[in-house]
């Protein structure tokens, strides 16, 4: 039996897993409860029960404690967020394993909301080795080995959820309502077709009308929630051509409440409401990780993915080259790169950056300083380049000396690079 294709999406409220071409999905409360007489832990539905009951402490709000390096006491026992979260994330990772009776997996995407906090959280709760985000090197979850989990926006997910639908669902702009527990969100796509390249430009907005939904319990309380959503959806979608509006979310999952904001999302646009739109577009993903090449040959701008392309002039066999060290539309947490080069007596390495929106080349240099002298291509340096968010680079220079003749130095350059 092949393995698994999951994608996870991950909140404070509840969590989705989905199973792309398995048609299942389990949507839990991310919440966990380890039982008093036994060493066992429940998670979602089943915590709140044995709470109930007296038989376990519940500990909630898993992705906040872990922001906020917080920690429980449970039975004695001192918990950080990140154990705990891994303890979460394993025993969801079971609800597929056991519905298809194999723990094999072929790829994992796992989606959050927001690129700032996301990637700390989840690298954190799963760095043991069971599960990592960013090693390329293989790990295993529950013996089945991977070569890498990924972790995207739920921008992305959304964007890439879209795409597997109909063409005539994205012809124009798309739109996305997610109403939860704690947040009001509105996302934005479109598809640009251009000569040069094909882009998908999707982004979220968080909106400060955000409202409990214990107030949808009442009359006068769910009155007055669809009339924040129609004052948003007034705001949001005006003037525009639209092609599909989707809503998602827990507040979603029945619209009587909403009448008057589903007459203005329904007018001239089709509406779908989908509960478990990011964790299925976080499965289409990993499904595309899979194939030879991309089912989606766009270059995504959107939340996690760099909107400009960083390179360096270089000579190779005699000619100077452009080498593109990260390029438009990579996703800034998996760009690395690592190069070996000779210096022709340069005192600085200048990076050449262009962005999407401009056709101008911005020259950024970065000094060699404390580099020892020596004459020219008789230093060997080593660069490593990464990315600390989608706007920022973070280069590591290393003398590397020249063979026995010029032993490597002391000297390493670290500096930030502002795209």
């Amino acid at each position: 039996m092949e393995g698994l294709v999951i994608g996870l999406d991950l909140n404070d409220d509840y969590s989705q897993i989905s199973c792309n071409e398995k048609e299942k999905s389990w949507t839990v409360p991310t919440v966990i409860c380890r039982r008093k007489e036994k060493e066992t832990w429940l998670i979602g539905e089943e915590a709140y029960a044995a709470t109930l009951l007296g038989e376990g402490v519940i500990v909630d709000k898993l992705l906040k404690m872990v922001r906020k390096e917080g920690t429980s006491t449970i039975g004695g026992i001192c918990y950080t967020g990140t154990d705990l979260l891994k303890i979460f994330l394993k025993k969801l990772l079971d609800c597929p394993f056991k519905e298809f009776h194999t723990d094999q997996v072929e790829q994992l995407v796992i989606t959050m909301h927001g690129t700032d906090a996301k990637v700390t959280e989840v690298e954190n709760a799963i760095k043991d080795g069971s599960l990592h985000v960013f090693d390329t090197s293989a790990f295993t979850v529950n013996g089945s080995s991977l070569d890498r989990v990924h972790v995207i926006s739920h921008t992305e997910s959304f964007a890439y959820y879209v795409l597997s639908q109909r063409k005539e669902l994205w012809s124009n702009q798309v739109g996305l309502f997610e109403l939860s527990e704690d947040r009001l969100c509105y996302y934005e796509m479109k598809v640009q077709r251009g000569m040069r390249r094909n882009m998908v430009q999707a982004e979220a907005q968080n909106q400060e009308e955000a409202f409990d939904l214990d107030i949808l319990d009442s009359p006068s309380g769910s009155k007055l929630a669809d009339q924040i959503l129609c004052s948003c959806g007034e705001k949001l979608l005006e003037n525009k051509l639209f092609s599909t509006v989707f809503l998602t979310g827990k507040g979603f999952e029945r619209q009587d409440w909403a009448i008057g904001f589903m007459k203005l999302a329904c007018n001239r646009r089709r509406v779908f409401v989908e509960n478990v739109l990011f964790s299925k577009g976080a499965a289409i993903k990993a499904r595309d990780y899979m194939v030879q090449g991309t089912e989606f040959p766009y270059v995504f701008v959107c939340e996690g993915r760099l909107k400009a392309e960083v390179a360096l002039k270089v000579m190779r066999a005699g000619k100077e080259i452009m080498l593109a060290v990260a390029s438009y539309g990579d996703n800034w947490y998996e760009s690395k790169s690592s190069l070996e080069l000779i210096l022709d007596g340069q005192k600085e390495i200048e990076f050449l950056i262009s962005h999407l929106d401009s056709r101008k080349k911005r020259a950024v240099s970065v000094p060699l300083t404390g580099f020892p002298d020596r004459p020219e291509k008789t230093t060997r340096i080593r660069m490593n380049i990464g990315f600390t968010d989608e706007n920022t680079m973070a280069v590591v220079i290393r003398d590397m000396g020249f063979g026995e003749l010029f032993p490597a130095s002391d000297a390493v350059i670290r500096q930030e690079v502002i795209l």
